[in-house]
């Protein structure tokens, strides 16, 4: 991870922080434009680790209003750790989300609002077949998924 600071340093990134062994990075910049920081940080890891990677990046207002917009954390039968955030390179077509047809476990739930996916796996996300994969080829974007407790971490990284 040490690397992985430097290379963001090297782009003049400040208060670059890393999260465990991740590849989640918590950092500041000038700019405002993710489409264009995503793409300049994708460039430099293929340079500096000769392997591609899709990077996407979310603001710490975004993070804020991805925790607060969970509509799955307001129900007391809900175990936390079985939530799950997916998060999109690009916000999906809002026709193209309505009928999607997903092979999912009875209990499972899902929901898509913006450019993320709240997913409860009651019985794991290891058992799930609601994973990125399935979503990226279904609406046709790139994804990641991060578990509730990283999600929070994140936020709380983005904060100092």
């Amino acid at each position: 991870m040490v690397d992985l600071v430097d290379t963001f340093e090297s782009l003049g990134f400040k208060n670059v922080i890393t999260y465990l062994q991740s590849g989640n990075v918590s950092f500041e910049s000038d700019s405002t434009d993710a489409a264009k920081i995503a793409k300049c940080i994708e460039r430099k890891i293929k340079q500096t680790f000769s392997f591609s990677v899709k990077v996407i990046i979310r603001s710490e207002h975004e993070l804020e209003n991805v925790i607060k917009s969970n509509p799955f954390v307001r129900y007391s039968d809900v175990e936390l750790d079985k939530l799950h955030v997916i998060f999109f390179s690009d916000v999906p077509e809002l026709k193209s989300t309505l009928n999607l047809d997903m092979d999912k476990v009875e209990n499972e739930k899902f929901e898509i609002r913006g450019g993320e996916v709240y997913l409860y796996c009651p019985n794991g996300y290891a058992r799930t077949k609601l994973k990125n994969d399935l979503f990226e080829k279904k609406l046709n974007t790139a994804a990641t998924t991060r578990n509730w407790k990283t999600t929070n971490k994140l936020l709380e990284l983005s904060k100092q």
